[in-house]
């Protein structure tokens, strides 16, 4: 089998001491190639170091902001007669966005208001924190409570936010139930079977997507007992309960650093072809984002590399590592979700902040009486710069009224002296300008 491909360009990466490099080519093989053939080669005939300022790098980072999360509109304005109506008063209000930005809940969002309050206000995603997991439902064999999850399911319902479904299994035997770790290897795959069709039926339908046998490049837990094909089979019966939910492979180390061998970029792709070759309707890339300090060139080569897939890409579990101050954490954080906005194949970014009184597991986004700290400014600043707000102003001579905004669903209203109207349209991803009529 022979590949020509001609080498664009190639990025060096210092992250924590080590040195990381990342080709990028014109021409990618396949992801899922039909033959099993390994003779493949690679020759470099050409290379070269660009070195970059912090404010190219930022420059580039609007630049693909302005491209990828937002789209031209024209309005045209006329009335019944279809003439062209010059001079009335335009008012756009964006309503909702289209990219998911939310946070980690648990249970100490139940009953909690200000709580509630400060979270509605801000995320249009949620994902629980440890509520869905296998030890937290079943702390007996085939006895399910599934009361905790679905109050916190009722809340994110009631106020319109899409949930993400986290996690069916985890391949690290500390987070198993205790009673699972000494099954028989039958007993095991019966429990398994348990908990799989009794969560899926019981959510299905519920959550967008589904982090299915979390950390499968660290442990292996199910597949030291079952064998290889294991997380095969899981997926498998993942798809069949829930045809319609997009499954992850959710992964740490991956985007963090390239000090980890588990799971580096390589071996998360590898895995995840070979899932793929053996049936699995894989969908979706989860990488989880546990940050001590994030090295921008390096997050964006690795997502640059697993774009190639043509995958939806998730940052699912982000925060920074609490032997930082918070307003280290906060700077660190807005690095690592800029850098995740703006790229083209991130479809999604959770923050790992789930408050607890006590403490958040790395990084808290407000104190006890929900005022913010630094990284929630942080988040509340990116929030406000990522949304188009009000704008209102005057059709021209053409009757048109032009504007630039955020990619979400928005309400119009248009005013021409005693006359008014108002609709609503959807603003998608598109490279076209969008065209919306509306009639006085």
């Amino acid at each position: 089998m022979c590949w020509e491909c001609h080498c664009e360009t190639w990025l060096l990466v210092v992250s924590q001491g080590w040195i990381c490099y990342f080709f990028f080519f014109q021409f990618f093989p396949p992801l899922f190639p039909l033959s099993e053939e390994k003779d493949i080669s690679i020759e470099i005939a050409s290379a070269s170091l660009q070195p970059f300022t912090s404010q190219q790098w930022e420059k580039n980072r609007q630049l693909r902001i302005n491209a990828e999360r937002k789209r031209v509109v024209t309005l045209h304005v006329s009335d019944k007669q279809g003439d062209r109506v010059e001079g009335a008063l335009v008012q756009v209000q964006q309503i909702s966005k289209d990219f998911p930005l939310g946070s980690a809940i648990a249970s100490t969002v139940l009953g909690n208001q200000p709580y509630q309050n400060w979270f509605v206000k801000r995320f249009n995603a949620a994902v629980f924190e440890n509520e869905l997991k296998w030890n937290a439902t079943e702390h007996e064999p085939g006895k399910v409570n599934y009361t905790i999850p679905d109050q916190m399911l009722e809340f994110v319902r009631a106020n319109q936010i899409i949930s993400r479904g986290h996690n069916i299994f985890w391949e690290n035997p500390k987070f198993a139930p205790p009673w699972v770790r000494n099954l028989s290897d039958h007993d095991l795959e019966s429990a398994i079977n348990f908990r799989i069709q009794s969560l899926m039926k019981n959510y299905k339908d519920e959550f967008i997507n589904w982090d299915v046998n979390n950390e499968m490049l660290h442990f292996d837990f199910y597949e030291q007992r079952l064998g290889p094909n294991a997380s095969l089979r899981l997926f498998e019966m993942a798809h069949q309960s829930d045809p319609l939910a997009t499954l992850f492979m959710n992964e740490f180390n991956v985007v963090e650093t390239c000090a980890d061998y588990h799971s580096t970029v390589d071996a998360y792709i590898s895995r995840l072809r070979e899932l793929k070759l053996n049936g699995v309707s894989m969908g979706g890339i989860g990488l989880q984002g546990h940050f001590t300090r994030p090295n921008p060139p390096l997050i964006r080569a690795v997502l640059d590399k697993l774009a190639t897939l043509h995958l939806p890409i998730w940052l699912t579990e982000v925060d920074v590592n609490k032997k930082f101050d918070m307003e280290t954490q906060a700077l660190y954080l807005e690095e690592v979700l800029r850098e995740g906005f703006s790229h083209p194949s991130v479809n999604g970014i959770m923050l790992w902040t789930a408050h607890h009184p006590n403490g958040c597991y790395q990084m808290c986004l407000t104190d006890n009486d929900f005022h913010n700290l630094p990284a929630g400014d942080v988040v509340d600043k990116l929030l406000m710069e990522w949304q188009t707000g009000e704008i209102e102003g005057l059709t021209d001579e053409r009757g048109s009224y032009s504007f630039n905004g955020f990619l979400g669903e928005y309400k119009v209203s248009v005013k021409y002296g005693n006359q008014t109207a108002s609709s609503t349209f959807s603003l998608n991803r598109g490279g076209e300008t969008r065209h919306f009529s509306i009639q006085l």
